[in-house]
């Protein structure tokens, strides 16, 4: 997809940062594959014991960044309050037809939601017992149902319950063979509400692993949260330093979309390890302590807004200068600094169609070429 020109594009996120990624939110994953797909019709009582199995699973995240007794996973933000849960659950006890939901089945045959999770999370908080560490009963449903729980129910509104049937379609892709790059258009598409999923809160459903888990522990390093901000609700601190990490590993494999290089590049490296990835996270976190502590805390930010390209290429410059030794000049590293955000060519690579190839190799090549000097 051709990508307009446009200096100072700015990407306000929902909440409240400002990062300028030009062009990234703009573009389409537009390649073509092969999925298959089926409708299944599952009993209520069915699905809550796959639930509890780990047979059918709602994608979640690094606990460190949940805020509440439930596991907010993905999906932070979107949770359901009591009411549209007890009246979720009240339509199915009266016999009301109900929305599907989206399954995922992947690799080992478990199903992955992909959309539908508030509602199977009720179901199951419901049978359960417990929502948020406390008794679940029914508060707003009207009689016979009021004020009950799941076991309290008359014998036939339980059985009527159980036997409630919830319409699943669910996917699989086919070819390529292991890639989900399909599964996350599909996931794109599917979330277009009032505030859609961001692409990394997508990864974060998709190829959740070690990996990602990994990137949320570097993320609440002190240097690299002086350097970013805030962390960022909607993940966009993960994506960055996802961002670095690929194109300090994978430059060459490099194209556009910039969402479908950092798809490919983490569905590679979902399950690597801790050990595989000591080196990687030490460079990180050195580069991160460098630059604060050398070029200051607004190194990203060379204007207004934390500026995406300038990030990924300083990050890449600095952890390839790393790969040669300490650095012991942090006047030296300033200086480099400076005389790259003069430089011309580095500055319309920032600014101007940021996700082309050209502009990406460019700007870190200049980053590469810029810091390799210091001492």
């Amino acid at each position: 997809m051709a990508n307009e020109e446009r200096p100072g594009a700015e990407v306000e996120a929902e909440d409240d940062e400002h990062v300028l990624d030009i062009d990234a939110e703009e573009e389409v994953l537009s390649v073509t594959y092969e999925i298959t797909s089926y409708g299944a019709d599952y009993p209520v009582d069915g699905l809550v014991k796959r639930l509890d199995r780990g047979d059918v699973q709602i994608p979640s995240f690094n606990p460190a960044y949940t805020d509440s007794e439930e596991i907010r996973g993905f999906q932070r933000g979107f949770v359901w309050n009591r009411p549209q849960m007890d009246r979720f659950i009240e339509s199915l006890l009266l016999g009301l037809p109900v929305p599907g939901v989206f399954l995922v089945r992947e690799k080992s045959n478990a199903l992955l939601v992909l959309d539908g999770q508030q509602r199977l999370r009720s179901l199951q908080a419901y049978y359960s017992g417990l929502h948020a560490g406390r008794e679940y009963r029914l508060k707003y449903a009207q009689a016979p149902f009021y004020n009950k729980t799941y076991e309290e129910l008359d014998d036939e509104d339980r059985r009527r319950l159980d036997d409630s049937i919830i319409h699943a379609t669910v996917l699989r892709q086919e070819s390529p063979s292991g890639s989900q790059q399909a599964i996350y258009s599909i996931f794109e598409r599917l979330n277009t509400g009032g505030s859609p999923l961001q692409p990394q809160e997508i990864r974060v459903a998709l190829f959740n692993g070690a990996f990602l888990q990994l990137i949320g522990d570097l993320n609440e390093d002190s240097n690299w949260r002086h350097l970013y901000g805030p962390p960022s609700k909607r993940y966009k601190d993960h994506e960055l330093t996802l961002r670095a990490f690929a194109l300090f590993e994978s430059i060459d494999d490099y194209d556009r979309p910039v969402k479908g290089f950092l798809n490919r590049y983490l569905e590679k490296n979902q399950d690597r390890t801790a050990e595989e990835s000591k080196d990687l996270r030490n460079l990180f976190l050195s580069a991160s302590r460098h630059i604060y502590e050398g070029i200051g805390p607004r190194a990203f930010k060379p204007v207004r807004a934390l500026n995406a390209a300038v990030l990924d290429s300083v990050m890449v410059g600095v952890m390839r200068r790393l790969q040669a030794g300490e650095i012991t000049d942090h006047a030296q590293l300033k200086a480099a600094y400076s005389d790259l955000m003069q430089d011309q060519e580095y500055r319309e690579a920032t600014t101007y169609s940021t996700a082309a190839e050209e502009s990406v190799a460019e700007r870190v090549q200049l980053a590469t070429d810029a810091f390799a000097g210091v001492e």
